[in-house]
């Protein structure tokens, strides 16, 4: 069944007005009708099964014919850090983490990176990248997009993170004492939260490393191969998955 976002739905709603490109999609590329059914997502967990009463030129009238139940959620909740990467690397990664259940993406400047914004292109950046989640969300068929933190430095994301109670493993290609699945496979820590942290394109300076583990990271690689940022990232939200999350 096809699902749309809509913004501020309420509950107790009994019929609801879809206009924008969400109403667009439906009219125009869908050709759906009156009649036809689909999946109301709110954006904050909620999902309604609605039937169209109306098509016009610029908007949908649906009635909400009942709420759906909550998906399960993940056994562990995954946060990736990432620093910031060139456009099309920094889509395609918000949108694959969010397809693979990352329930946030904290965005930080490193020493090595590439882009730098002025605050007006940032903050379409960030639009624009919140789209992405929220049209990764209705095709994976998550109830609430993946959340993206404002880019900071990364300090500021050390000591954001430094006392939190969670597993915390930062990438590094040069690290040869240590896999993430030795990481998690060894850990006597129950499943709860994973912090990731991911350099750019560049990677990480020793200096960087170090200050991460002493914020309480561990450092951690993914094998031998070299990943580009982009798949690094995707790599570790799929293996994390695969050992302590969904992924059955």
């Amino acid at each position: 069944m096809r699902r749309f976002y809509v913004r501020e739905l309420r509950v107790d709603d009994t019929t609801c007005v879809i206009s924008g490109s969400e109403a667009r999609h439906i009219s125009k590329v869908l050709r759906m009708r009156p009649g036809d059914r689909f999946i109301l997502m709110d954006g904050k967990g909620a999902r309604f099964r609605a039937v169209i009463e109306a098509v016009s030129s610029r908007d949908v009238s649906a009635r909400i014919e009942m709420r759906m139940p909550d998906p399960s959620p993940s056994p562990v909740t995954i946060i990736v850090c990432q620093a910031v990467l060139k456009s099309r690397s920094m889509d395609y990664l918000v949108q694959k983490t969010s397809e693979l259940g990352v329930e946030r993406i904290c965005l930080f400047f490193s020493e090595r990176t590439v882009p730098r914004f002025d605050p007006e292109r940032l903050s379409k950046k960030m639009r624009h990248w919140e789209e992405i989640a929220i049209s990764a969300a209705k095709q994976c068929g998550r109830a609430v997009p993946v959340k993206i933190d404002m880019p900071g430095s990364f300090g500021a994301l050390l000591k954001k993170y430094r006392g939190m109670d969670a597993m915390k493993v930062i990438l590094w290609e040069e690290e040869r004492s240590g896999s993430l699945k030795m990481f998690l496979r060894s850990s006597p820590r129950l499943p709860g939260t994973f912090v990731g942290i991911v350099g750019p394109e560049g990677g990480f300076s020793r200096e960087e490393i170090r200050s991460a583990t002493d914020a309480g990271f561990v450092s951690a690689c993914l094998g031998e191969r070299i990943l580009r940022a982009e798949t690094a990232a995707i790599t570790l939200a799929a293996i994390v998955q695969y050992e302590l999350g969904d992924f059955e």
